[in-house]
């Protein structure tokens, strides 16, 4: 079905490169240019981005009258990166219309930010710090918003940003449209979407644990003390040319990219501690193939939208669940074929429960001879030879009983309970 069935204009229409919309955008654009309030939840990857931004862009055109663009569309999202590729996006869609966008973000110029503002945008993507420093600063009035999105709120909530959203929600006027999209609808979410949502249309495409049917996976079992020997093996013998490798902390991201570097697989990093110029050329480094390898933090990779991506590996497990989905989210991507490689050794093995739970399925685990743990006994299905000698039994507390005398004892029996008392 194409895009001609929504009612938006031909210049928009023409600005979009895929032929057909997703399930989530079939939900979402009819809905959002009905005015409805949004709770909508769907896989990543499943083009959110354009089920939002078509239909806004769509209202701005028709509203839009002045010869100054007024701010009317306000998308808050959790990261820069996320920031950046939104923007992107609605830069595309309305490179043939009368329609202005901006981004503000941590990281750059205030100054210059403040500047672009002062010229006008119908439509501004921001980081919520950055978005009240220029409030506060008077470089900004949301009173004329009318179109309220809050992207990847999941992530939102958990980087702690729930204070700032009130407080952004307290500059804007009351009637206005909301519309909140993310990946999983935690319990948090809801409370919040219960105390700021008017009425509000439930979109579910999909429920947690639910992944592109594009996306194999495979779990490779792993001596702690040999990931890092097992990612540069795997990266160089199987020749992936673009891989996202995903970690839990910054100083391991340093680590596993500076063992990268040393075996010859150029590889570049993304942190919450690097600046905004240092990942913005990382990340335009990995997409334009002159780094191999980009190893990435949970928080600062969130949101990232990188073509033809074919390879995600997770060197551990997450430490939040949820974000496994939105790791393995980064490939196959738009209906590619795409391999999400997980790692996980013994002292993972909550955490890959909680995961497998999740899915709802067990992941198809691949050994690699030289590099996998040592089965325990019980996981060999091993049993006790007949002429094997019993092991002392404990003692009745799990503890091995010691004799605090070489006297015989005596078994005496009182009020019905047997004790133990020391023969005089």
């Amino acid at each position: 079905m194409p895009f001609s069935r929504f009612d938006l204009s031909p210049d928009l229409i023409g600005s979009i490169s895929y032929g057909k919309p997703t399930d989530i955008q079939m939900e979402l654009i009819p809905a959002i240019l009905d005015g409805r309030d949004i709770l909508a939840s769907a896989q990543t990857g499943s083009g959110k981005t354009a089920g939002f931004s078509l239909p806004i862009i769509e209202k701005i055109l028709r509203a839009r009258d002045d010869e100054k663009a007024t701010l009317r569309g306000l998308i808050v999202v959790p990261t820069r990166e996320l920031a950046r590729q939104i923007h992107e996006h609605i830069e595309i869609y309305t490179r043939n219309l009368p329609i202005t966008s901006g981004v503000v973000y941590g990281g750059r110029s205030i100054a210059s930010q403040a500047n672009r503002l002062d010229r006008g945008v119908d439509i501004l993507v921001a980081t919520p710090g950055r978005l009240l420093e220029h409030v506060d600063q008077n470089n900004l009035n949301l009173k004329s918003v009318e179109y309220f999105v809050l992207d990847e709120v999941d992530t939102i909530l958990d980087m702690g940003f729930r204070g700032e959203v009130i407080q952004i929600i307290s500059h804007l006027k009351d009637r206005r449209q909301n519309i909140f999209v993310s990946a999983t609808i935690p319990h948090a979410l809801r409370e919040m979407s219960s105390e700021i949502l008017h009425r509000p249309l439930s979109i579910e495409v999909s429920t947690m644990g639910d992944i592109s049917d594009t996306i194999r996976q495979v779990l490779h079992p792993v001596e702690k003390e040999k990931k890092l020997e097992l990612l540069s093996y795997l990266i160089g013998s199987r020749n992936y040319q673009q891989v996202l490798v995903f970690v839990r902390k910054k100083s391991q991201a340093e680590i596993v990219t500076s063992e990268l570097i040393a075996s010859g697989l150029k590889s570049a990093t993304i942190h919450g501690d690097k600046s905004s110029g240092a990942r913005s050329r990382a990340l335009n480094d990995f997409r334009d193939g002159k780094v191999r390898v980009l190893i990435a933090t949970d928080i600062a990779a969130r949101g990232l939208d990188i073509k033809e991506l074919d390879v995600v590996i997770n060197y551990d497990i997450p430490h939040v669940t949820q974000d496994f989905i939105h790791r393995i989210g980064r490939t196959g991507r738009a209906g590619r074929a795409g391999l999400a490689i997980t790692l996980s050794s013994n002292d993972e093995s909550v955490a890959l429960k909680s995961v497998e739970r999740m899915l709802g399925r067990a992941i198809p685990i691949e050994v690699i001879n030289g590099y996998a743990p040592p089965m325990e006994p019980k996981q060999r299905g091993a049993r006790k030879k007949p002429n094997e000698k019993r092991p002392k039994v404990a003692g009745a507390f799990g503890k091995k009983q010691k004799r605090t005398s070489t006297k015989k004892r005596k078994t005496t029996k009182r009020d019905g309970f047997k004790r133990f008392d020391n023969a005089k």
